[in-house]
């Protein structure tokens, strides 16, 4: 497929970590062309003068947000951009034609009142939020292949999610019972400079943050009252540890059925991920790592129950930038494109 019949696509936000993932997956993805830019703070600048490593595959400069422009340009457009923005923005853009995918958590939830009780501000565009699909293709893939804007699953939610989801669907725990523990790199907090993740602070150091109201809690907890059927509260603790890269979620919860056994539990999570290419079940006794998934779309996920206590321990491991991000974005452009949901996008990571 020659340029002209590669597909054009732009990015809101390029300067940003997410930006910067998008940028090299889609200048390497074999059915789109990349022909846009935008930024305020940036706009003028060179992509290559802020990073400088990609000087050689692109010469693409950041320009000012005109949404006339990109709907004149772009058929697809990746919103990477702080909560509180995208909202103003993907209404217009869709009356434009274009097809929209945001990774902030303006268009995650399909009640706009949780929206503004954990992250505030004043909302007018709920038709446009009825008509969003949340962008987790393991859980959603036939929504997302119908969209035409994907409100694009939460780093955390997504680790917390898979390692989930099979327990709720099939009805193997008590919901209540749920407790997920998550661990992030520093990257999640973005480029910014904030003083908690400089150098100094972070490192040789691991701790909690957001404790008992963290915003992808409601996230969470959506997807999960969808699964089981019902209203579901979950406790979900994130921590901050020194690395750059990777998601490790470990999830506890009271099994039903406290006969079932590892094996058991195996068995059902292979099937309920058979047609998920992204999806890794380890082997009996194998426990997922992040370094596995790093620069990949690819979650890890390793399963153990004591029988002791009568609770499962189901373990997932993405890489917070990919799967919890850009990749998963793209993964879910696939889908809307009726592309192979694997098209463009890394398979293995670097090891070590």
């Amino acid at each position: 497929m020659g340029d002209l019949g590669r597909v054009p696509v732009g990015i809101v936000g390029a300067s940003g970590y997410g930006g910067v993932q998008l940028v090299r997956l889609l200048l390497e993805h074999p059915n789109v062309k990349l022909t846009y830019l935008g930024g305020e703070s940036s706009a003028g600048k060179p992509f290559a003068d802020i990073y400088p490593h990609l000087n050689f595959a692109t010469n693409l400069v950041i320009e000012a947000i005109d949404l006339d422009q990109i709907g004149d340009r772009c058929e697809v457009v990746f919103l990477s951009l702080p909560n509180g923005l995208a909202h103003q923005i993907a209404p217009t853009l869709l009356q434009k034609g274009c097809r929209v995918l945001d990774l902030s958590a303006d268009y995650r939830f399909a009640d706009l009142q949780i929206y503004r009780d954990w992250y505030g501000g004043d909302r007018t565009d709920h038709d446009v939020a009825a008509r969003a699909v949340y962008g987790l293709p393991e859980l959603y893939r036939d929504r997302i292949a119908e969209a035409q804007l994907v409100g694009c699953a939460g780093c955390h939610c997504t680790a917390s999610l898979l390692a989930l989801s099979p327990l709720l669907k099939q009805g193997l725990i008590i919901p209540e019972t749920a407790i997920i523990d998550s661990k992030t790199g520093t990257s999640g907090g973005g480029r910014q400079a904030k003083t908690n993740m400089l150098l100094a602070e972070a490192d040789q150091s691991l701790g909690a943050y957001n404790v008992a109201r963290h915003r992808h809690t409601p996230e969470i907890e959506q997807v999960c009252s969808d699964l089981a059927g019902h209203e579901v509260m979950v406790q979900f603790t994130p921590h901050l540890v020194p690395m750059v890269r990777g998601i490790l979620a470990t999830v506890y919860a009271t099994m039903r059925d406290p006969g079932l056994v590892r094996d058991d539990l195996l068995t059902i999570y292979q099937a309920f991920y058979r047609t998920s290419p992204w999806v890794k079940v380890l082997p009996s006794g194998i426990y997922p790592q992040t370094k596995w998934a790093t620069g990949t779309n690819l979650c890890y996920i390793g399963l153990e129950v004591d029988p002791r206590t009568g609770r499962v321990i189901a373990m997932s491991a993405i890489d917070n930038l990919m799967k919890g991000q850009a990749s998963q974005a793209i993964q879910c452009l696939n889908l809307m494109m009726g592309w192979g949901e694997t098209l463009g996008l890394p398979q293995l990571s670097f090891y070590p």
